[in-house]
């Protein structure tokens, strides 16, 4: 009975222990996703952030850049602020209208 009973601890204790190497394994992955996703949205934001300096710099008159790609996206930037602003014009007047 002891050796069945020592048996069945060491068992035990090994399922346990294997438990136990995964939990942490997958909270060390855990918090690499975490800091990677921390990462990316910095990334973004400084990709966003250089994007807005660009097109002042352009307006400004400042920046000079030739690139018929980038031209497309600041029309379809214009754009998109007017559509946005018609938006907000409709809100308001909903708002008024209520």
């Amino acid at each position: 009975m002891s050796s069945e009973n020592t048996d069945w601890k060491l068992k035990i204790n090994g399922l346990l222990q294997t438990c136990q190497n995964e939990l942490k394994k997958t909270t060390l992955i855990g918090k690499k996703m975490l800091s990677a996703t921390q990462a990316n949205a910095k990334l973004h934001e400084n990709y966003e952030e250089i994007g807005r300096l660009v097109r002042k710099e352009i307006l400004a008159g400042t920046l000079k850049v030739e690139n018929e790609k980038l031209d497309q996206l600041l029309e379809e930037i214009k754009s998109l602020e007017s559509q946005l602003e018609g938006f907000e014009q409709d809100v308001q007047e909903i708002k008024k209208n209520q």
